[in-house]
């Protein structure tokens, strides 16, 4: 029992030593923090009251120190204030900061829309909550008679959304992007959906459809398909990006280019990421793999599978 105590007591003593001499170490590096921060305050009041006495020699209006760090701190502030500002525009520019939620220009709906449709039809905000607009480009050669015939149009009608696009088959892929980003930053809407211009809309069947999903926070919605995926460059269909999609040659699900619809959150992801959202040379397929690897709600609705004679459906093709 004896032994055990002394031990013991041998023990604490070590341990009481060690402590000790971490006190110690702590201390002295603290007193040398200390008296460097020191050191470098009075250099710093020193070379201040220097100056000061050098402009006063000068004639200059002097001010005490205090003033003096004042007006210091007040700089620096400034600065981060403007650096803040820059980091703010440039993240708007970007498309990260919607331009409604940095700024209030008036042209918001005080109420949010249903629906913002691209299509050819009339414009229906006031009867039915939902903006209809025909979406179109440029002409390739800018400023010519075409140009000047949509916005003279436009100017009457207002019913065009002009976008700063080539107006070309083989550029539908990036059409689509730049009506999304356009749209929602446009328009507050719960949905935003694009239509081909040849195809009718019943928007009564198109507003009690997009109602029965304003629960899905992240929702694709249209007539869901897939399809080959052609490798030779003189086929209709031609992918030139065909090996990205396996060796079947399949795409994968996409809502049909008719018409379909996404939720405002979607239309929000592609206006951000729109500089790295990869297009394909199907427009509806472009917009079907900007969804692929997100928690979004894919609905297969039948009402949007368009024909000729299509009863009960939300649209009929041409």
């Amino acid at each position: 029992m004896r032994s055990r105590g002394s031990s013991s007591s041998t023990g604490f003593c070590f341990h009481s030593r060690i402590s000790a001499l971490v006190l110690a170490m702590f201390a002295t590096m603290a007193t040398i923090y200390v008296a460097g921060r020191i050191w470098q305050d009075a250099e710093s009041r020193v070379y201040l009251v220097q100056e000061l006495d050098r402009r006063t020699r000068q004639g200059n209006s002097a001010m005490s120190v205090d003033d003096t760090l004042k007006v210091i701190a007040c700089r620096e502030q400034k600065k981060k204030l403007l650096a803040l500002e820059m980091d703010l525009s440039a993240a708007r520019q970007e498309g990260f900061i919607s331009k409604e939620n940095s700024e209030s220009d008036g042209t918001r709906s005080k109420k949010r829309l249903l629906a913002v449709i691209g299509a050819a039809l009339e414009k229906l905000e006031e009867e039915k909550g939902i903006v209809v607009r025909f979406v179109i480009g440029r002409s390739s050669n800018r400023g010519d008679s075409l140009d000047r015939e949509i916005d003279n149009e436009h100017s009457q009608t207002n019913d065009f959304i002009v976008l700063n696009h080539v107006e070309a088959p083989e550029e539908r892929s990036k059409k689509i992007k730049l009506f999304f980003v356009h749209a929602v930053e446009t328009w507050d809407a719960e949905f935003y959906v694009k239509v081909n211009d040849d195809v009718y809309v019943n928007i009564d069947t198109l507003g009690a459809t997009l109602s029965a999903h304003l629960d899905k926070p992240r929702v694709y919605m249209g007539c869901m398909k897939s399809g080959q995926v052609f490798s030779e460059p003189t086929h209709k269909w031609y992918e030139p990006d065909w090996w990205k999609f396996g060796d079947a040659k399949s795409y994968f699900r996409y809502a049909s280019g008719e018409i379909y619809a996404i939720s405002r959150a979607l239309a929000q992801f592609i206006s951000i990421n729109r500089s790295i959202l990869r297009t394909y040379a199907h427009d509806d397929v472009s917009a079907g793999s900007w969804f692929i690897g997100l928690d979004v709600k894919h609905v297969d609705e039948r009402k949007f599978c368009c024909s000729p004679s299509s009863t009960g459906s939300i649209c009929a093709a041409v």
